[in-house]
């Protein structure tokens, strides 16, 4: 695999499309669309702290993180727990809000949370807002990405050592 890139793959910005790519074999470009007709569809209702509004409560329906990022081959060897636990995820929304998850919390063998890339809000399709990042088990909203521009994946490597003493 070659060195993994720090800048989204070059595409024409429009509503609704985010890019996945970072240390991954199959960088990639998905719709709201995609999300709902190429992986199963889960429902989460969930409760959470906004800041600016206070509680809110939504259902969200869209696939699993996991299983949409599975499809890009992420850059570790998946028998290996140690490397899968390196690993690092960036969402990008639309407003320039940004959010950072481990492998480890959407992976079964660690956290196993049902972190889902929504298509739907209450009902509603998300196809020209875009897909929403939701964390079921926060209890703050920050970490709800909305108007997904942009998945980035990669290792994390401590400065000054080498990726296989990490």
């Amino acid at each position: 695999m070659s060195r993994p890139s720090t800048a989204p793959p070059a595409m024409p910005v429009r509503a609704g499309v985010f890019s996945v790519w970072g240390e991954v074999a199959h960088p990639t470009s998905l719709t709201v669309s995609d999300l709902r007709q190429g992986w199963e569809q889960h429902r989460a209702e969930v409760v959470f702290d906004c800041a600016t509004a206070g509680p809110q409560r939504h259902t969200f329906a869209g696939p699993l993180l996991l299983e949409v990022l599975d499809r890009t081959h992420p850059g570790f060897d998946p028998a290996r727990r140690k490397e899968r636990s390196r690993f690092l995820l960036v969402v990008n929304g639309g407003d320039g809000h940004h959010a950072v998850l481990s492998w480890a919390e959407i992976d079964p063998d660690f956290g196993g949370s049902p972190v889902l890339l929504a298509t739907r809000l209450d009902g509603e399709e998300l196809d020209t807002a875009g897909a929403q990042l939701v964390v079921p088990s926060d209890r703050c909203g920050a970490r709800y990405i909305s108007a997904v521009t942009g998945i980035w994946i990669g290792g994390c490597r401590l400065p000054g050592v080498a990726p296989s003493e990490s």
